[in-house]
C-alpha cells in the first residue's frame, strides 16, 4: 500500500496540483488587492463618495452594494485570466493534436508490451530477465537476450 502511495506522489499529479493551488492563491491575492485598492474607492466615488459611498442605509440596515460589485468584478477578472491563460492554450493544443499537427503521448508497441509481460512473468518465477530457460513456449525475440 505504501509503494502505491509513493508511486502516486511521484507520478507528478500531486505536485502539479500543489503548484496550481499556490499560483491560484497568489493570483487571487493580486486581484483582491487590485479591487480593494482601485475599484472599491472608484465605486465609492460613483456611489456618492465619503465613507458611505457604495452603501445604502435603510432603517439602520447597511446594504453595501459597492462591496458586492467589487466581488463580482474580482470574480470576472479571475475567470477571464484563467480562461485566457489556461483554457484557451490547452484547447489550442488539443485541437492541434486532433488534427495531427502535434504529436500526442506515444503508445507502447505490441512487442514492447509482450517483452514487459515476459519480464514480469520471469520475475514472478524468480528468473532473471535475461535468463533463457529454453524449453517449450520459450520463444526468444531477436536481440532480446
Amino acid at each position: 500500500m505504501i509503494k502505491g502511495f509513493k508511486d502516486f506522489l511521484l507520478r507528478g499529479y500531486v505536485i502539479d496540483l500543489a503548484v496550481a493551488v499556490v499560483i491560484g492563491t497568489a493570483f487571487t491575492a493580486v486581484v483582491t488587492a487590485f479591487t480593494t485598492s482601485f475599484l472599491e474607492p472608484l465605486i465609492a466615488l460613483i456611489g456618492g463618495g465619503g465613507t458611505n459611498g457604495g452603501e445604502v442605509v435603510i432603517r439602520d440596515q447597511h446594504f453595501t452594494w459597492g462591496a458586492f460589485i467589487s466581488a463580482v468584478i474580482t470574480f470576472v477578472l479571475t475567470a477571464a485570466v484563467v480562461y485566457f491563460v489556461v483554457v484557451l492554450p490547452v484547447k489550442a493544443i488539443m485541437e492541434r493534436r486532433r488534427r495531427g499537427e502535434e504529436a500526442g503521448p506515444t503508445q507502447p508497441t505490441q512487442v514492447e508490451l509482450l517483452l514487459e509481460i515476459r519480464d514480469l512473468l520471469r520475475a514472478q518465477q524468480g528468473l532473471a530477465p535475461g535468463h533463457d530457460p529454453s524449453g517449450p513456449g520459450t520463444t526468444v525475440l531477436p536481440g532480446q537476450l
